[in-house]
């Protein structure tokens, strides 16, 4: 019962966030803060880690193909499915789980510690709209993110690949292009947009309702990573199994 009555306290919350409308240049400014925060202050361990891991990836691929009769052009065309189909959709979602959603949860659940968010009803003003529309709007802007991923994640497997001595460059474009199928990023980019709208809303909703002080902001912003991720899990299946299936 308690998780029922959670999932609709989640749909009303929800239905306040797009119900009466904050005057649109406070918004604006609030939207423009939040691209800065949650989008601009993520590229940085978002392009480290594309990077690394494309990079992991195509060195394991290489390092098991024994078999001569398999063309080294495989590398590519193996590093460049598991970047676009999950590694940079899914795996950096969970990462901005953490990073992104523990902070919305906290500056919200701060919030509402202090009382400011009582402070903004008292004064007339949608404070779910005020404070979860704005981060919303900024997570819209998320595709961008992921299609650096994208992009980071096959250079580092080149460079991994073709630096390391694996394959020729040739031979990593060949792969690169091989059997190319222009679904498999449109799929990536249908999942992207619906975690950006997991990622603004299921931390804030931790934060908005979460009760007690200082401590339990720390223990919200937690438990918002951990259902932010469960959440991300069954979504992506689901998305996989409708559009992929």
């Amino acid at each position: 019962m308690t998780y029922l009555h959670s999932i609709g306290e989640y749909f009303l919350m929800l239905k306040g966030v797009f119900g009466r409308m904050t005057k649109g240049s406070v918004l604006r400014n609030l939207i423009f803060k939040e691209i800065n925060e949650l989008i601009m202050g993520s590229l940085g361990i978002v392009a480290f880690l594309s990077f690394f891991i494309g990079a992991v990836v195509a060195i394991q691929t290489a390092l098991n193909l024994n078999n001569p009769l398999i063309p080294k052009s495989l590398v590519a065309y193996a590093a460049r499915q598991s970047v676009i189909l999950e590694f940079a959709p899914t795996f950096i979602s969970i990462i901005m789980a953490g990073k992104v959603g523990s902070f919305i949860t906290s500056s919200i659940g701060s919030m509402r510690v202090t009382e400011q968010i009582d402070a903004l009803e008292v004064m007339g003003i949608n404070s779910k709209n005020y404070l979860i529309f704005p981060k919303i709007t900024a997570m819209l802007t998320y595709p961008f993110v992921i299609a650096i991923s994208m992009f980071l994640g096959i250079a580092g497997a080149y460079c991994a690949a073709v630096f390391g001595g694996f394959v020729t460059s040739d031979q990593f474009l060949t792969g690169l292009q091989d059997d190319f199928n222009g679904f498999h990023l449109t799929y990536a980019f249908i999942k992207t947009f619906l975690f950006s709208f997991i990622l603004a809303t299921v931390p804030a909703y931790h934060g908005y309702y979460m009760k007690g002080g200082a401590l339990e902001v720390g223990e919200a912003s937690t438990t918002s990573f951990v259902w932010t991720s469960v959440v991300l899990i069954i979504t992506n299946y689901f998305v996989t199994q409708l559009l992929l299936s």
